[in-house]
């Protein structure tokens, strides 16, 4: 495990933020192992999760706003990522016929293949957890998928603190 020194602390003001500082630096350390995966299929992870996505939904076109709401880095330029893909060949993007100002985008026979080669070396990807038991494995999942949810209430948490510093 990488020291805190790694990470430029030497004391944690708490165990909730030696978590979260460990979780940050894991974060990191996966998304550089996952981006040098798909690296060799000359796409990137947000490339990727636009093939995925537009996968689920074939053949039924999608646009840039519902491809934004399902990926995993709602921060993306997904406009920029699908003409990339576009340039590719993976995707086929034409005018909305009824709204001119939205786009149709459908993966192409290019985008399928591609995906049904990442597919057969994506268990590649399992190894860099494989240090933890499936049992360890099972227990980080619930563990984040907790933190995720601490997330999405800690705003209300914080304006209730405040709110009951106030009363005091």
């Amino acid at each position: 495990m990488q020291s805190q020194r790694s990470v430029g602390i030497f004391a944690y003001r708490n165990e909730w933020q030696k978590a979260s500082l460990n979780i940050f630096l894991t974060n990191s350390l996966m998304l550089n192992s996952y981006e040098e995966f798909f690296k060799k299929f000359e796409v990137t992870g947000q490339q990727y999760n636009i093939l995925r996505i537009l996968r689920e939904h074939y053949p039924k076109p999608v646009s840039t706003s519902v491809l934004r709401n399902h990926m995993l880095d709602k921060m993306s330029d997904t406009s920029r990522l699908v003409g990339r893909l576009k340039t590719k060949g993976l995707v086929d993007v034409e005018r909305n016929v009824a709204d001119k100002r939205l786009v149709n985008i459908v993966i192409s026979d290019k985008g399928f293949n591609l995906l049904d080669q990442i597919s057969h070396e994506l268990y590649k990807l399992d190894n860099l957890v494989q240090g933890l038991t499936e049992e360890e494995a099972t227990t980080l999942a619930g563990l984040l998928e907790k933190v995720r949810d601490s997330i999405s209430t800690a705003e209300e948490r914080l304006t209730g603190a405040l709110t009951l510093n106030e009363a005091v």
